[in-house]
């Protein structure tokens, strides 16, 4: 199996506000890197589209990241359904503050 990552992910266990049409729905991460973000989905429509707004704070930080994204992948098992939401549009001061983070932790 390749691996198509440009880099490593690190562990990133919070709950965001993903935006599916405009509207806010919760949804907890799983890990995060420069380019994305896995998510798991609690509740939220099945709805026909792939971009997403994202709206989340990494933990040590009282910034909310505001970011735009595409779903690259979807998965459902175990009981769970999830996305792999690649970033299509954020600030290069919300990319500096993902890039730390992922810099203060172990990188996978």
């Amino acid at each position: 199996m390749s691996e198509k990552r440009k880099s490593g992910r690190v562990a990133l266990d919070i709950y965001l506000n993903k935006y599916v049409a405009g509207v806010p729905y919760m949804a907890r991460t799983s890990d995060i890197s420069p380019e994305g973000l896995n998510l798991a989905h609690l509740i939220e429509p099945q709805v026909p589209g792939k971009r997403v707004g994202l709206q989340f704070q990494l933990p040590g930080s009282e910034e909310i990241i505001y970011a735009e994204g595409e779903i690259v992948r979807e998965w459902i098992g175990g009981g769970a359904e999830g996305s792999g939401i690649r970033f299509t549009l954020l600030t290069e001061r919300h990319r500096r503050l993902i890039d730390q983070y992922i810099t203060g932790h172990d990188a996978d």
